[in-house]
């Protein structure tokens, strides 16, 4: 038998994605997107050393003190299938799932993100956050996001019997852009929070790369200095990802290679 001398290369892909909103608008579409996604954690699973999943993986979620959402078992088992080869997995807590607490980390060693997370690979500096309330306007969600993220709002929701918990939740949910079915629209580099937010990042510290979720469409812009603005999109309509090879990041879709990148020209 001739056997090859050719080393198997070693994982060395870094995966960004964002948005999934598992559990919305209904359980019969929320499955086929689960199953859609880990198809795709399949898919990378032998070049991945890093996966980075930046906030509103779940539409909802609450940890109470014994007890978490029921369903995801086939994403979760992905997971922890996933930790247990060794691949780094790092989640971000998005205005959806803000409440994710320790559950991961301690049944996963996955690493929960609150705010934004800078990292340097290959030479290569990230600016990364869901990002939720960065930018200009927006003041309404702002403040709601202090209510929402302070210990006694926690407290009180904690204290709810579930079923109530969940349903209010639920009710909650459907105020969701991902739910409402109305479509997200490139409004032009002047008038984007988020690249608004990046400009201003840029003129205190150079990065290569600041990439978010949060605003549901895949975008890719040039900024100031080689710097480069990224938006995961959403995995309703898009299925798109970002991949850094070692040398530059590609914005991507799964399965769906008919949808766009903005801006469009």
């Amino acid at each position: 038998m001739i056997e090859s001398s050719i080393e198997p290369k070693e994982p060395n892909k870094i995966y960004f994605a964002s948005d999934f909103h598992l559990g919305a608008p209904d359980h019969h579409s929320s499955r086929i997107r689960e199953d859609r996604i880990v198809r795709w954690l399949d898919s990378i699973k032998s070049d991945a050393a890093e996966i980075y999943l930046m906030g509103d993986i779940f539409d909802f979620w609450f940890e109470y003190k014994s007890v978490i959402p029921k369903g995801f078992i086939r994403l979760q088992g992905k997971f922890a299938e996933l930790c247990d080869a060794g691949i780094k997995m790092v989640f971000f807590r998005g205005n959806h799932d803000m409440w994710m607490f320790d559950y991961f980390t301690k049944e996963l060693g996955i690493e929960i993100i609150s705010n934004e997370l800078i990292i340097e690979r290959s030479g290569k500096k990230f600016y990364l956050h869901h990002g939720d309330g960065l930018g200009p306007g927006d003041l309404k969600y702002k403040l709601l996001k202090k209510i929402f993220r302070s210990k006694t709002s926690q407290w009180l929701f904690g204290v709810m019997h579930p079923d109530l918990g969940y349903w209010i939740a639920n009710r909650w949910s459907r105020q969701s852009r991902i739910t409402s079915g109305s479509e997200e629209e490139f409004l032009g580099e002047e008038n984007e929070w988020l690249v608004s937010y990046c400009k201003g990042l840029l003129q205190k510290e150079h990065y290569d790369y600041m990439i978010f979720g949060h605003r549901h469409l895949p975008i890719s812009l040039n900024m100031r200095g080689g710097a480069r603005y990224i938006n995961l999109g959403e995995w309703t309509n898009f299925n798109s990802y970002a991949v850094f090879d070692g040398s530059i990041v590609d914005l991507k879709h799964f399965e769906n290679p008919a949808a766009q990148i903005f801006p469009t020209s």
